[in-house]
């Protein structure tokens, strides 16, 4: 069934303090009737950009321009109104069917690149803190991804892979577009970290930043893809596997151990929690 597209009555009437938390921008003072951000439109180091609760309607008195939601998308994204209404049709709002499904799988064709830059969007820069990943392990291994999908329009981060194609991820949408690969990370290293995705090497450099200059690495993106990774391990004389401690995780690692001598299960280091990412999250 074709996903019905947010109308702009619909999209005026998300409130303006849940489109800037998406967007990644947080009050300075709130109260019952309004709240002050720094404003997102221009550098300042007192807030002076007001938002009224009653009448969902901002203004930013430092430039004297104000407006709705959809002003406010179109100004802070630099978009067209009918890509700003696709970017708040990701906004889950609790109260409507606003907010996109939490993992698409789309066609090959479905997503095409648009452009890409070092990560810098306010609301990723927000996600990869809720995850506690490092920026400096994001910004060494990733990029943001701007796309779109069919008439939708997106942003991600992303991982490149070994053929050219790219996995996404942002607080809504995980998919990767064509061609889906492994991604090997190559340092001239004898040692290889194998890991299922993005965010368990993200994880991994967190925790242990020297990694990324003294092993290889090699995500799967999939775990469809274990017997694809087997003629890899041949380069090295150590492989760990830090895969997911669920039923198809162990099955992979069961399959590595009992195919390759030079492996080394290293899932116990995270063994109460079904990922890295998951255990990180649990650290201080």
């Amino acid at each position: 069934m074709k996903k019905e597209k947010l109308s702009c009555e619909r999209a005026r009437k998300i409130p303006i303090e849940k489109a800037l938390e998406f967007l990644g921008h947080y009050p300075s003072r709130n109260t019952e009737k309004e709240a002050w951000f720094l404003s997102p439109l221009r550098s300042e180091t007192q807030a002076s950009f007001k938002v009224s609760k009653k009448l969902n309607c901002w203004y930013d008195h430092g430039l004297g321009k104000g407006g709705n939601c959809i002003d406010l998308v179109c100004a802070l994204s630099k978009v067209s109104v009918s890509d700003a209404l696709v970017i708040l049709a990701q906004i889950k709002t609790g109260n409507d069917n606003l907010s996109i499904q939490q993992e698409t799988n789309f066609k090959e064709s479905g997503i095409e690149i648009k452009y890409i830059k070092r990560i810098q969007h306010p609301a990723l820069l927000q996600y990869l803190k809720k995850r506690k990943i490092s920026l400096i392990a994001a910004k060494g291994f990733c990029k943001e991804v701007h796309y779109k999908i069919n008439d939708s329009y997106g942003f991600s981060i992303g991982l490149k892979n070994y053929s050219g194609g790219w996995e996404l991820r942002n607080k809504y949408f995980k998919s990767s577009n064509s061609p889906k690969d492994l991604t090997w990370i190559k340092n001239e290293s004898q040692n290889l970290m194998v890991l299922e995705g993005m965010f368990d090497l993200l994880s991994l450099i967190t925790l242990y930043p020297n990694l990324k200059r003294e092993a290889d690495f090699l995500i799967l993106n999939s775990i469809a893809f274990a017997d694809r990774a087997l003629p890899y391990f041949d380069h090295y004389e150590i492989v760990e596997l830090y895969l997911d401690n669920d039923e198809a995780g162990r099955k992979t690692t069961a399959l590595f151990l009992n195919t390759t001598s030079n492996c080394i299960d290293k899932s116990q280091c995270y063994a109460d929690e079904k990922d890295l990412n998951a255990w990180l999250m649990k650290t201080n």
